[in-house]
């Protein structure tokens, strides 16, 4: 056996460690209702979900004035639903799409009035992006995550707004800048220029 080699004696799964591990700590102390079942017909339903996401928001197309006003603000960019979808194309290219697609489902959540519905999709959510099993898991720091493990006992529909915050901060600093660099904006922008040139 090669020093590169390992035996597979020495090589344990992280769940060996954990047995009782659930969804909302990373921990084995605790016991929830998110047992193992439950943990392994998330991970079945798991891309079957990730599926169901629409590719994109229903919008009109962009004006040009529009499409220039998102280079002043990424506010302006954010608040546009064509704005959205074209970020969200750019951010797919750069492999952060789960960025948007998390601060779209709270945004969702937000909107919810009603408790059974929240807990659901709070807890989607969590799975989603949140759960350190999923593929589709957000940037977020310890500190916000502490705070979402302590809400999710008792969800509402501002569980996430620290940790929306966190990753809107981010895409804004760290993506935003390259997008308005990106072939897809120069593109875009260009195409809706000339077809307002030509009408």
């Amino acid at each position: 056996m090669s020093r590169h080699e390992t035996s597979p004696t020495t090589v344990q799964p992280a769940s060996n460690h954990r047995p009782n591990a659930c969804c909302f700590c990373w921990c084995c102390c605790c016991s929830c209702s998110w047992n193992e079942d439950r943990e392994r017909a998330w991970r079945a339903s798991r891309e079957t979900k990730l599926e169901t996401i629409p590719n994109c928001e229903a919008c009109t197309k962009p004006s040009p004035e529009e499409v220039r006003g998102w280079a002043q603000s990424f506010d302006k960019l954010m608040k546009s639903p064509a704005g959205r979808n074209v970020f969200r194309e750019f951010l797919r290219t750069e492999y952060s799409e789960e960025n948007m697609l998390f601060w779209l489902a709270c945004e969702e959540l937000k909107n919810e009035c009603n408790k059974h519905t929240i807990d659901e999709k709070a807890r989607m959510i969590y799975e989603d992006y949140i759960s350190i099993l999923s593929p589709k898991e957000v940037s977020l720091d310890s500190r916000v995550r502490e705070v979402i493990n302590r809400k999710m006992q008792e969800p509402s529909s501002h569980t996430f707004d620290d940790a929306q915050l966190q990753i809107y901060t981010l895409m804004h600093r760290d993506s935003y800048p390259r997008f308005l660099n990106s072939a897809i904006y120069k593109s875009l922008l260009q195409s809706v220029s000339r077809s307002s040139s030509e009408s």
